[in-house]
C-alpha cells in the first residue's frame, strides 16, 4: 500500500529483456537503500514492483509482460527518470490517499497550460474509467496523489503546484506524454457495494439520505 506522496526520483541505469519480461535497474540518491530489504515493494511511476536485488544506490526489479502491456513502463529508456515511493509502513502519516500500486489504465496528456504559478494538465483516459473520477476527488498519476479539478467522460484536469513539478517527473510532461492512472479505491468499493444483490446493503437511496447524492 502507498500514499501517492513521491519520496524521490530515480533514473533507469540499465534495462534487460528476459523473455517477454523486463529487468530494470533503478538508481537514486534520494532514498536510504541500506534500510531496505529484499522483497520490499517500491512504486515506480505508480506501479508496485518488488526489489529482487538491492544495491548501495538503488535496486533491481522485474517487470512482467502483463505489467508492460497495461502500464507505461514499457516506454522507459536508459537514463529516463521515474517517481519512487516505498510501501507505506504502519505508523507513518498518510499524506495523500490510499494507493494500491495497481494501475487501472494509461492516460495521455492532452493539454498543458500555465495557471498562475501552477500548471494545469488535461489528461485523456479510456471512457470506461471516467465513472470512477469525480470533481475534487483523488486520483493517482504516475504514483502522485492529485486532486481532480474538472472531469468529463474521457478527460479530467489537475493542477500541479511548483513543488510537485520540481520533485516529481510531472514537471517534464509534454503534450502526448503517456501516464499511469490509478483511480480512487473508494469509487471501486462503492461500485461493488451498489451492484451487490443485497436489499439491506448500501443503495443509491441510502447514499442520498446520508448526503452523498
Amino acid at each position: 500500500m502507498f500514499t501517492g506522496i513521491v519520496k524521490a526520483t530515480g533514473r533507469i541505469s540499465a534495462m534487460q529483456r528476459l523473455g517477454g519480461d523486463l529487468r530494470l535497474t533503478v538508481t537514486s540518491a534520494g532514498l536510504p537503500w541500506r534500510d531496505f530489504e529484499l522483497g520490499d515493494s517500491i512504486a515506480v511511476n505508480g506501479v508496485c514492483l518488488t526489489a529482487v536485488v538491492l544495491n548501495h544506490d538503488g535496486f533491481i526489479t522485474d517487470v512482467s509482460h502483463e505489467t508492460l502491456q497495461v502500464t507505461s513502463l514499457g516506454n522507459l529508456a536508459v537514463g529516463g527518470q521515474v517517481n519512487l515511493e516505498p510501501a507505506l509502513r504502519l505508523g507513518e502519516p498518510l499524506g495523500g490517499h490510499l494507493v494500491s500500486g495497481h494501475v487501472d489504465c494509461m492516460g495521455t496528456v492532452r493539454s498543458r497550460v500555465s495557471d498562475a504559478r501552477s500548471v494545469r494538465l488535461e489528461i485523456e483516459m479510456p471512457e470506461k474509467f471516467g465513472r470512477y473520477v469525480a470533481r475534487k476527488g483523488s486520483i493517482t498519476i504516475d504514483g502522485v496523489s492529485l486532486t481532480v479539478n474538472e472531469v468529463s467522460a474521457r478527460a479530467f484536469t489537475v493542477s500541479i503546484i511548483p513543488h510537485t513539478a520540481e520533485v516529481t517527473i510531472i514537471g517534464q510532461y509534454a503534450i502526448g506524454t503517456e501516464v499511469n492512472i490509478e483511480v480512487d479505491q473508494i469509487a471501486r468499493y462503492l461500485e461493488r457495494l451498489l451492484s451487490a444483490d443485497d436489499e439491506e446493503g448500501i443503495t443509491k437511496d441510502f447514499l442520498r439520505a446520508h448526503g452523498y447524492g
